[in-house]
């Protein structure tokens, strides 16, 4: 007995040493996952030598001498910084998921494998010129030889998922292009539920849930157009006679790979600036994730000098300076999408109606490798307009009606895109003409670019494929039997709108109005609201001696003017009880600074969340989950001229706009106190307001996910700018910041060396590595780094030599 009395003790005491032992060694082997930085490797790939440099954020300073092995060494870099995020791309893009974890994955790789993302991508690639083609090729050489000699560990997904990663192809890295022109064009799904209000409601009231842009609303390029040149606006029409289109499941059909998007920008000229030469400021807004979309980069080699933010699986800078010119990208939320109703010919589903007869379906088979499962055949049907995006839902929750099917069109599925081409050319511009000159092929997705030079130009150039349609204004779907419907091309380049050096001085965009209303192509009608906009040009309009501190403090603006705007107009109509009294008086004294220590920031976006849904829901029933927006315009679109909204249609009484607002205050302060407690002064929007970046697969693991997260509470919201748009639609943490700056940049044309930058999160996305996290306090907290030229002591130096050459044995000397 007192044997195994011992026996057990030792067990009890062997075995949680043994487990401490086991993962000790575990996490050892994992950390040889993490980067070589420090000393030489010998590889094949590299025509000369290459010095990769990392300063104290990992950010990597490559010198080669010549642009290939400069191409090949940042392949390299990230492979070693982000191999997963690379990994996740091609698989997500080319509707490769469901192999790696399920049967769960397989609704968003139908999704892609319907839309022949992939397929696109190898087209392209045929169709790009030598040299560009050249640097893809350099740059998969460089992951490869990464993939060929690394030694230790993969990244900690690889071992999750059970997968491991193949070698990388050149047109892998044209992916990203393509799935960010389907992340960035979401016109359709407003199409769709467009069309399901307009069988519940007259046109006007569904004109009225997106109300127009403002007509003293900032304008970034305001030509005058000829009277005669102007497009007429077509007004919705209702939708008797035309299928049905159930919101809900065709939205589900296509996953939308991240979040929605935004962005600020500004160019000032020398003419206001303390230098004298001209300062640029940008930054894009894209959802959260860990690790953050972009890796800041620098490359020097005989004809490319260049530093900025690049994409980790393409070898091109996105935004960034060449030390002769800069530029920075704002969405311009183009309508570059159509949902087409194709009518199916009578007694012959395998041919559909067009304005020239009956036509066959364009087929083809898929094979989707599902982990756990069988594979899955998917026949992908497409039309002239388009792939037929209807197939993906099952019989009974089908989106089309008897009879007709729905196909996408979309210029982002267009089979000749030379974006690549235009990244290319783009990065070595050395001035306007050749900027401009570089973007003609920029096809998707449509952007703004806003540019300045050492030369002292500012300019605008909006780039992108925009359709022209022959009529309509992408209000809602379209039949594809009527001619009147299709498109006969797209805006001509020297058509879109652009600026240069214009005599205000300034150059500003944030997803506003590019153009007025007379311009004679449609852009799209649903421009974003102009309030970041208008808070840039308060900032600049007085400042004549603008500097780099300036544009600093502007990118952390936390002034919401739609506060200023909209609370006004809210206490005047809301009527005062006891119960709402508190918050009413707090929201009056507010300065509309949206700051994390204060309570304010908390109740106006609260009431905002409950308002909407309180005027809409009884007019749009079941569909009034789709225009969950906290949107002022609407609001005060209701308030002051269509008072009707706040009129509940399902009663007998005619109700006044001030209870309705009241319910929303209490519904409001109820879900505050329920989350945050009942003393409204301890209330801190820092307390809901959190940036969290996830990781898609560590994170929701037990024990471990909490350690690949990335949280911090943040100032900010929806309408400042330092953006900190909320997840509205969450029931669980709708204050949650997951929308924002992915990347900051000042570039300063005085002397570009001292132009600055900044991401969230951290260079490495390895959670093991010191770089994983270490931007996350100085993105929040408003710092900034510098990618210079050059280089100081103390830097970490990895070398990588061409593998000498095999010899061929000389038959003399053996003898």
């Amino acid at each position: 007995m007192r044997l195994f009395r011992r026996a057990f003790i030792v067990l009890l005491v062997a075995v949680p040493c043994l487990l401490l032992v086991l993962a000790g060694a575990g996490y050892l082997w994992l950390r040889t996952s993490l980067p070589m930085t420090e000393g030489t490797l010998r590889l094949t790939g590299p025509q000369s030598a290459i010095e990769i440099f990392r300063d104290a954020r990992g950010v990597p300073h490559i010198r080669a001498e010549n642009q290939l092995d400069a191409y090949f060494a940042l392949g390299f870099v990230h492979a070693q910084d982000r191999l997963w995020q690379m990994e996740m791309m091609r698989r997500t893009a080319s509707g490769r998921l469901a192999e790696m974890g399920g049967a769960r994955l397989l609704p968003g790789d139908r999704a892609m494998r319907t839309l022949g993302l992939a397929r696109l991508a190898r087209h392209d690639l045929e169709n790009l010129s030598a040299p560009v083609t050249a640097a893809l090729e350099a740059y998969a050489r460089g992951i490869n030889s990464w993939l060929a000699t690394h030694s230790g560990a993969l990244p900690p997904e690889f071992y999750v998922t059970g997968i491991r990663p193949a070698p990388w192809k050149a047109e892998e890295s044209l992916l990203w292009g393509r799935l960010m022109g389907l992340r960035l064009s979401s016109n359709w799904r407003r199409e769709a539920l467009r069309a399901r209000l307009l069988r519940r409601l007259a046109p006007a009231k569904v004109a009225a849930l997106w109300p127009p842009y403002p007509a003293d609303g900032p304008v970034t390029v305001p030509h005058p157009v000829r009277e005669s040149a102007r497009r007429p606006a077509p007004s919705p029409t209702r939708w008797d006679g035309m299928p049905d289109l159930p919101y809900d499941a065709l939205a589900q059909a296509i996953p939308t790979p991240l979040s929605s998007s935004a962005s600020n920008a500004w160019a000032v000229s020398g003419r206001r600036t303390a230098s004298g030469k001209p300062i640029l400021a940008g930054d894009p807004h894209l959802g959260f994730h860990a690790p953050n979309l972009w890796y800041l980069a620098r490359i020097t080699a005989p004809g490319l000098t260049i530093a900025g933010a690049t994409l980790p699986g393409v070898p091109f800078h996105i935004f960034g300076h060449n030390q002769a010119i800069a530029w920075t990208v704002t969405v311009t939320g183009a309508d570059t999408q159509d949902l087409v109703i194709e009518q199916l010919q009578a007694g012959d589903g395998g041919r559909y109606l067009t304005p020239d007869g009956p036509r066959a379906f364009i087929t083809r088979m898929e094979t989707i490798k599902v982990k756990g499962g069988e594979p899955v055949h998917l026949t992908v049907r497409a039309t002239r307009n388009g792939p037929v995006i209807s197939d993906l839902m099952d019989g009974t929750a089908s989106v089309a009606p008897r009879g007709a099917v729905v196909a996408l069109r979309a210029s982002m599925l267009a089979p000749d895109d030379h974006t690549a081409e235009a990244l290319y050319h783009l990065n070595r511009a050395r001035n306007w003409k050749q900027f401009r000159a570089a973007l003609r092929k920029f096809h998707s997705p449509v952007q703004n670019f806003v540019y300045g030079d050492v030369q002292g130009r500012i300019g605008f150039q909006l780039a992108g494929r925009i359709p022209i349609r022959r009529s309509g204004d992408g209000f809602a779907p379209v039949l594809g039997s009527q001619a009147a419907n299709d498109w006969t091309g797209y805006i001509p380049f020297d058509r879109l709108p652009n600026l240069a050096d214009p005599k205000s001085g300034l150059i500003i965009n944030a997803n506003n109005r590019v153009v007025g209303p007379g311009y004679p192509h449609l852009i799209t009608r649903d421009w974003d609201q102009p309030y970041r906009a208008q808070r840039i040009g308060q900032r600049l309009a007085g400042d004549r001696r603008h500097d780099v501190a300036a544009s600093a403090a502007m990118q952390m603006d936390n002034l919401s003017l739609a506060a200023r705007e909209i609370i006004p107009v809210l206490l005047a109509a809301t009527p005062r009880t006891a119960e709402t009294g508190p918050a009413l008086d707090r929201l009056a004294a507010w300065d509309a600074m949206v700051l994390r220590a204060k309570p304010e920031p908390l109740i106006f976006n609260a009431w905002l969340r409950q308002i909407t849904p309180g005027l809409v829901a009884d007019e749009l029933g079941p569909l009034a989950g789709g225009t969950r927006r906290a949107d002022p315009q609407f609001i005060r679109h209701v308030l002051e001229r269509d008072r009707a909204w706040c009129d509940d249609v399902s009663t007998p009484a005619r109700e006044l706009c001030g209870p309705v607002l009241a319910a929303a205050l209490v519904r409001a302060l109820e879900d505050l106190t329920q989350r945050f407690g009942p003393d409204i002064s301890q209330w801190r929007w820092g307390d809901a307001h959190i940036a969290r970046f996830r990781n898609r697969v560590l994170s929701p693991l037990p024990l471990i996910g909490g350690f690949a997260d990335i949280s911090i509470a943040t100032d900010g919201d929806t309408f400042t700018l330092n953006r900190g748009t909320t997840r509205r639609f969450s029931r669980r943490n709708p204050f949650a910041h997951g929308h924002g700056a992915t990347f900051r940049a000042i570039y300063d044309f005085a002397d570009l060396e001292r132009s600055l930058f900044i991401q969230p999160t951290g260079q490495s996305g390895n959670p093991l590595s010191s770089h994983y996290r270490d931007l996350i306090e100085t993105w929040r907290d408003g710092g900034y780094l510098t990618i210079p030229s050059r280089l100081h002591d103390g830097l970490r130096r990895l070398r990588l030599v061409p593998m000498a050459p095999a010899t061929t044995p000389n038959p003399k000397a053996a003898q």
